[in-house]
């Protein structure tokens, strides 16, 4: 089997996530924070986001079809060296009733 080619664009990661989502999605509320600091690729790795996405097109779907629908939206994202993608998927309603807070996330087991 061949080998995968992905395009990138000059754009860093953190602006190609932004941009497939809002595609996607069309969000009311979108978050993107690089997390990779916390990480052991370090800061500049680019390898560990943390997204709080508020769409209405999660309306009705359990949790696990919406972060299904976002990994796929990222997959190119994610076989180019996305290595974690802490997900918090809402619809407005959902994200209203949190007063408009995710959870933080976890702290990594690899991190030296």
């Amino acid at each position: 089997m061949a080998a995968r080619k992905v395009y990138h664009s000059p754009m860093n990661t953190q602006e190609r996530i932004t941009q497939h989502l809002e595609r996607e999605f069309a969000p009311s509320h979108l978050d993107i924070q690089d997390e990779s600091a916390g990480h052991r690729g370090g800061a500049g790795a680019q390898s560990h986001f943390r997204v709080v996405l508020i769409s209405d097109v999660f309306a009705g779907q359990p949790l696990i079809k919406r972060h299904r629908a976002v990994n796929a939206c990222l997959a190119d994202e994610l076989a180019a060296g996305v290595h974690a993608l802490a997900l918090h998927t809402y619809t407005p309603q959902e994200w209203q009733a949190r007063s408009a807070d995710a959870r933080p996330s976890p702290a990594c087991a690899g991190k030296p």
